[in-house]
């Protein structure tokens, strides 16, 4: 498998989107040496936090395979993934992922994500965001699930 060319190809990705309005960045998902997912930054154009490119080639190379896992796949992305997007891929299991830019290459240019690390590594009254467990009894939702005999583990 050619990575250094798959590479370039994601990176083209970035460049294309920034000309049509998202973020400097761009990612693909490759299997059997064809690309079965793409996507890029369009995190403000849809107006959605979550649509960063790894994520956008993951739902879409799933979608490709019609499957949650991408199980012999590769992810090519222009830039180290951040935190959310890392935590997608190991959802996804991909075999390997390949970047160009780091975090610190990232930073330079006002994408700077060293902020999220430092709140997860903090308790839940300490962080930017208070998070407060309400306790509540019913659990019947994780019930529901250990008792269901059709269910998919993931």
């Amino acid at each position: 498998m050619d990575h250094q060319q798959h590479l370039e190809t994601a990176i083209a990705l970035a460049c294309e989107n920034v000309e049509s309005g998202g973020g400097p960045f761009g990612a693909i998902v490759v299997k059997d040496g064809q690309i079965i997912g793409r996507g890029g930054n369009r995190v403000t154009p849809n107006n959605d936090p979550t649509a960063h490119a790894e994520i956008s080639a993951i739902r879409d190379a799933c979608n490709t395979l019609g499957t949650f896992q991408l199980e012999g796949c590769v992810l090519y992305t222009s830039c180290e993934p951040y935190p959310m997007c890392l935590g997608a891929i190991y959802w996804a299991r991909p075999e390997a992922v390949f970047y160009a830019m780091n975090k610190d290459d990232a930073a330079t240019i006002g994408f700077d994500d060293a902020f999220i690390y430092d709140e997860i590594s903090k308790s839940y009254t300490e962080r930017t965001i208070p998070f407060h467990r309400l306790v509540a009894d019913d659990k019947r939702p994780f019930q529901q699930w250990e008792t269901k005999t059709d269910r998919v583990n993931y």
